[in-house]
């Protein structure tokens, strides 16, 4: 049974601001209609049901469509502002927090969100923007992929290629930035052709440079492709790549032993006592769900720190450790996450499970 404390209401079902709570009002901002409705209303779920953990708590949740646009964050921070919420968690898109955020900001509202654009606390300094990211940063999975493998290939002949996407052109241009300030070169650093049915003519030329191992900056397909090839030309090659991984599978099926610098399953941080409470609620623990919880309860942690403490929300956020669905979370000065979150997998021909 929901707690009388939590007061959900939908914008478009509001015909006005209602009545502030006495205690934390909270505004959730996600895509709740259209194409990225699913993803809002798991960030919502999650929130919901981090507030039914808090007994006693005096809680009311405004839940807003942002559309995942512009004109829909717009909208929404100023449904947010008329409601007189005191911090905001969601907008799990770019061009919706980039339109909230100057209202949210002039309103002295601070913003919890997902979305993992560099700017957005880059540039915190010149816009004064209180935002705090509740995700890695949009470049943290290139400085991932670098840091690891130059550590761990270090003894290896390893190659470095690419299919010429920003994307994988990107991961691998920086690990071999980040190789060479080690004092390391690849054996091989090219752009191959994606998409093909095969990449012999590939493998073969990794194999005549003397690769023991490979980096590819491109998609779950192309590492299938080059997996089996390897294979059947009795080549013995480790092969890594991003987190494009987790894709499903093509027409060629991943074999096991292909690496991933990724990102751990969120559930995979959840205390059990978390995930049973989403489940005897029917919620799935996917997607935006456990953020979603993590970021009400940081939110209510804030609003309690502040209180304890006397200083105000923004002051709470920047200066402490909030024990969360997702684990401990810290965010640094410019209010990006103080943890780092990649990590090194290995497909065992059904998951990616952590590397030794």
């Amino acid at each position: 049974m929901r707690s009388a404390a939590i007061l959900i209401l939908l914008a478009c079902l509001w015909a006005g601001p209602p009545a502030r709570a006495a205690g934390l009002a909270v505004g959730i901002a996600a895509p709740l209609s259209d194409g990225f409705e699913r993803l809002g209303r798991q960030w919502v779920a999650g929130a919901e049901a981090a507030a039914e953990t808090l007994p006693g708590s005096d809680i009311a949740l405004y839940a807003v469509d942002d559309a995942c646009s512009e004109e829909g964050g717009e909208r929404a921070a100023r449904s947010l502002v008329e409601a007189n919420v005191s911090i905001v968690i969601g907008f799990l898109c770019t061009p919706a927090v980039d339109a909230a955020m100057p209202i949210l900001a002039q309103a002295g509202i601070p913003v919890i969100t997902p979305v993992r654009t560099n700017s957005l606390t880059d540039e915190r300094a010149k816009t004064g923007w209180p935002i705090y990211r509740l995700a890695p940063r949009a470049d943290a999975e290139q400085d991932a992929v670098a840091q690891i493998l130059t550590a761990r290939w270090r003894e290896n002949l390893f190659a470095i290629v690419d299919d010429g996407t920003i994307y994988g052109r990107e991961l691998a241009e920086h690990f071999r930035a980040e190789a060479e300030l080690a004092g390391l070169e690849p054996v091989f650093f090219d752009t191959f052709r994606p998409q093909l049915d095969n990449q012999i003519g590939l493998v073969g030329r990794l194999r005549r440079a003397g690769a023991t191992h490979v980096f590819v900056g491109g998609d779950r397909a192309d590492i299938a492709i080059m997996a089996r090839d390897a294979a059947n030309l009795g080549y013995d090659l480790t092969i890594a790549g991003g987190e494009a991984l987790r894709a499903e599978d093509g027409s060629v099926e991943l074999p096991e032993g292909v690496l991933m610098i990724g990102l751990p399953e969120w559930r995979e941080f959840a205390p059990e006592r978390t995930l049973e409470f989403l489940a005897d609620r029917n919620i799935e623990a996917e997607g935006y769900v456990l953020p979603g919880f993590a970021a009400l309860q940081m939110a209510a942690g804030a609003a309690a720190r502040a209180a304890e403490t006397e200083v105000g929300l923004v002051e709470a956020l920047d200066s402490y450790a909030f024990d969360t669905a997702i684990g401990i979370v810290r965010f640094d000065e410019k209010g990006d996450l103080a943890r780092p979150l990649y990590d090194l997998f290995r497909y065992d021909g059904d998951e990616f499970v952590k590397a030794e």
